[in-house]
């Protein structure tokens, strides 16, 4: 393949300045939570963080998530990468439509230290894949420190491999599947694109990488400018970065399926639609991963959202800026589905 390009090797990083201002609203809302959604997570508290996370994080049931019927839901279990552990995934779709489906194969959010498959599903659900007639599957990938790279990316790729060549008993079409996910799951959707492309495996026809975490060094100017103000901000993401990469943290030679920020061929990828906040970490990563994709002859949608934090449309989903963010969300899936639909000509 053909060089891409390749975002900017982190240099030295001139003195931040102030911080972009947080939208109005979400300025209230990020206020109404207190000091602790800004506490930094570090390697003495994870453990205590994570079993904080797990027991306040919502897990809904099978019997839950089927909302009385209107979907249907399976939890599956399939084999693992090389022969190791098997992967949970959480298979859902509205109840009573006839013929294979397109699907959104979604990783969850958490920093790739927290959340669950199950947590992320009402909302994908009620927003996308009742209005598109679309079928969701959330993957539970294992999470660092106790699941360290490659076990994260390889839990993703064996389960998005087992569906598509299931997709017929699954009632899925198997040529209209895109990649998706949320911070660490934007992340993970990245590496699974470059990981499908470079082992010839399944193509899928997008991916959505919301506030992506790409790139473990962590070295950009928004990272310092955000620094103990944003949500999830660079002490945070230093940590984990070192919980998901143990003794490779720093390696001159990490694979760009650990962290995609690295890759320095970014050619032949689906196309992308890349959003993040102007108030947020992973602000300069992002744009630069959308520039890469473009300079190397690819399609991708980028959107900063102005004066938004790290989850903003979590913390205050009523805000305008989070109810603009999800239309273009779901403008673009929109477009991605009808352009790949098989009336259209186009369908792989």
């Amino acid at each position: 393949m053909s060089a891409g390009g390749m975002p900017p090797e982190p240099g030295p990083v001139s003195t931040a300045g102030d911080a972009p201002p947080f939208d109005p609203e979400l300025r209230v809302a990020l206020a109404a939570l207190g000091d602790e959604a800004r506490e930094p997570i570090t390697l003495e508290n994870l453990a205590a963080r994570q079993q904080r996370d797990a027991a306040a994080r919502p897990r809904p049931t099978v019997r839950d998530l089927r909302a009385d019927g209107r979907f249907e839901v399976t939890e599956l279990r399939v084999p693992g990468a090389s022969g190791g552990q098997d992967v949970t995934l959480v298979s859902a779709r509205p109840a009573g439509i006839a013929g294979p489906l397109p699907l959104l194969y979604y990783m969850h959010g958490g920093g790739m230290i927290a959340g669950n498959a199950w947590s992320v599903l009402p909302r994908l659900l009620r927003e996308w894949a009742l209005t598109m007639e679309l079928a969701v599957v959330s993957v539970e990938y294992r999470l660092a420190p106790q699941a360290q790279y490659p076990a994260p990316v390889e839990d993703c790729y064996a389960g998005f491999v087992w569906v598509a060549g299931q997709a017929a008993q699954l009632g899925i079409d198997a040529g209209r599947i895109i990649v998706g996910g949320k911070s660490a799951g934007g992340g993970l959707a990245a590496a699974l694109a470059l990981l499908t492309r470079d082992r010839g495996g399944p193509t899928p026809i997008g991916q959505l990488l919301l506030s992506p975490m790409l790139d473990d060094r962590n070295d950009t100017f928004s990272s310092h400018q955000m620094a103990g103000i944003d949500t999830w901000d660079r002490s945070s993401n230093t940590t984990a970065w070192q919980a998901l990469l143990g003794d490779r943290y720093g390696a001159a030679d990490l694979p760009p399926y650990a962290a995609p920020g690295r890759a320095t061929d970014l050619s032949g990828l689906p196309a992308a639609y890349i959003e993040v906040g102007s108030a947020e970490t992973f602000r300069d990563e992002d744009v630069a991963y959308a520039q890469a994709i473009w300079q190397a002859g690819g399609q991708a949608e980028l959107h900063v959202w102005p004066g938004a934090f790290h989850g903003f449309d979590t913390f205050a989903p009523q805000a305008v800026l989070s109810q603009d963010a999800g239309n273009a969300r779901s403008r673009w899936l929109r477009r991605i589905l009808t352009q790949s639909a098989p009336s259209s000509g186009s369908a792989r």
